[in-house]
């Protein structure tokens, strides 16, 4: 295995290095801070600062802890990958950056949606309606994936500025978040506004699957950045104090906004897609110098959806790269550009995927609908990579460079009993659909068909190495 990870080093030197602490710092606001998610904690009413604080303290610090843990132990290009393929072999290390992976593709089929959604917002109330149609939806899908092999083969030098520009449009967006019920009462808008209330949390099934959505979907992501470790600067160090600067941050972030959204949206009447667009409208109105500011405001949220989705792209072409490096997919994966140093080829074929879902995605279904099945489906994806993840300091950690101190052990077992409580849930739909039935079957299907598909490709493409290798053995003998 030090072999394989020597070759892995060799690879990544190849690759340029222009991610500095505060490009980290910015890109984990930009990924971990989804704009939808305060409208699914707003849901829970008055209980859902326990719930987020809850789902801090079992699953977000836990995270930090061993992202940090693993990323100083392994600061190599490919992240999660890398550490699954040391800790538990190369089959399962495949099958965790498998999912890692076609997590990211739906994810950016869903977010197409988000930004066609926020997108309408920000254009006035005469557009909202365009939101909904699979015309819209699909027109600025092929725009937002244009322009993503764009920057990406360009890249990180060039993609670093979209993403640290959208982290700090999150950042002025969620501020005016935060204060738009006072700007709401100053109007003559009644709200309701108690930002640190706790009500007593009611346990339901309902609120069970909330507090899985707000741990491992709200608040999981840290690990994303270490993907890219081979372009970061001194990844070791940067990765861990880049979690540690974002994580009271992205906590007061999500906590305030929420509370915020709620005091100005109740219940059902919440847009799950884009919440804060909905919440900034309604809070800054559509007359006067307010009525100015709100599509500014919600044009930010759309910079920031459309950077994110840079950033799930860009991340995502590694993944085969680093996979053609292990001989596991063809090494047409791993060709670079001879000037910007990118998997051209990887690009390419992740954005031809990536449209092809987001056909199937939005073909046929509400636009709440098909957001709902293509994050939750993505959702489960990306919990099997956080299963792996928090069972490495647990059960190899002999193999990762020593014994795993004993609160880490206890963190990682709570945040893999938050991420099986998000799995088990996650295909009870929280918004009306035409069949909750058919709306699970699609779910369990889509991702049985896709873990089996992966772990034929691993057994084919093994068999393929072992195959290329075994007449050079035969002659080095």
């Amino acid at each position: 295995m030090s072999g394989s990870l020597a070759k892995v080093e060799e690879q990544s030197a190849a690759l340029r290095r222009p991610l500095a602490l505060r490009d980290l710092v910015l890109t984990q606001l930009l990924y971990v801070v989804g704009s939808s998610w305060v409208g699914v904690a707003a849901r829970l009413g008055e209980s859902q600062s326990a719930f987020w604080l809850l789902a801090i303290l079992l699953f977000y610090l836990p995270q930090a802890a061993v992202v940090i843990y693993l990323s100083r132990r392994l600061p190599l290009e490919g992240g999660l990958y890398q550490w699954t393929k040391v800790g538990f072999g190369e089959f399962w290390g495949f099958l965790t950056a498998w999912n890692l992976w076609v997590y990211t593709l739906v994810l950016l089929a869903a977010t197409s949606l988000a930004v066609s959604s926020t997108l309408a917002y920000a254009i006035g109330p005469r557009a909202t309606a365009l939101a909904g149609t699979e015309r819209f939806q699909l027109i600025v899908g092929v725009a937002l994936i244009a322009m993503m092999v764009v920057v990406s083969v360009f890249g990180l030098r060039v993609g670093k500025w979209v993403h640290n520009f959208g982290g700090l449009a999150q950042l002025v967006a969620f501020t005016a978040l935060i204060i738009a019920p006072v700007v709401a009462a100053a109007r003559g808008v009644h709200v309701a506004y108690r930002p640190l209330a706790t009500g007593v949390p009611h346990v339901s099934l309902f609120s069970a699957n909330v507090l899985g959505k707000l741990g491992m979907g709200a608040l999981s992501g840290f690990e994303w950045v270490a993907i890219m470790a081979g372009e970061s600067r001194d990844p070791g160090r940067s990765i861990s104090r880049s979690v540690l600067v974002a994580t009271p941050i992205i906590a007061l972030m999500f906590i305030l906004g929420t509370s915020a959204t709620y005091s100005l949206v109740q219940g059902n009447a919440i847009d799950l897609v884009a919440p804060i667009p909905q919440s900034l409208r309604l809070a800054y109105g559509s007359s006067g110098i307010l009525g100015v500011v709100a599509p500014l405001l919600v044009m930010m949220l759309f910079v920031r959806a459309v950077a994110n989705a840079n950033l799930l792209f860009t991340g995502n072409t590694r993944l085969p790269m680093v996979a053609g490096w292990d001989g596991l997919l063809p090494s047409w994966f791993t060709t670079l550009h001879p000037r910007w140093r990118t998997p051209v080829n990887s690009i390419a074929f992740v954005a031809a995927i990536t449209f092809a879902i987001l056909v199937f995605g939005v073909t046929g279904v509400g636009l709440q609908e098909a957001f709902q099945m293509l994050d939750t489906a993505s959702g489960v994806f990306y919990a099997l990579t956080y299963l792996a993840m928090f069972a490495l300091p647990v059960l190899a950690a002999s193999r990762l460079g020593g014994r795993a101190p004993r609160g880490l052990v206890i963190a990682a077992i709570s945040g893999f009993l938050m991420t099986l409580l998000y799995i088990a849930l996650s295909v009870v739909p929280i918004v009306g659909v035409v069949s909750r039935w058919a709306f699970a079957a699609r779910i369990v299907f889509t991702i049985g068909i896709a873990n089996l598909i992966g772990a034929g490709l691993y057994m084919v493409a093994a068999r393929r190495r072992a195959a290329r290798l075994a007449p050079s053995s035969a002659d080095a003998a």
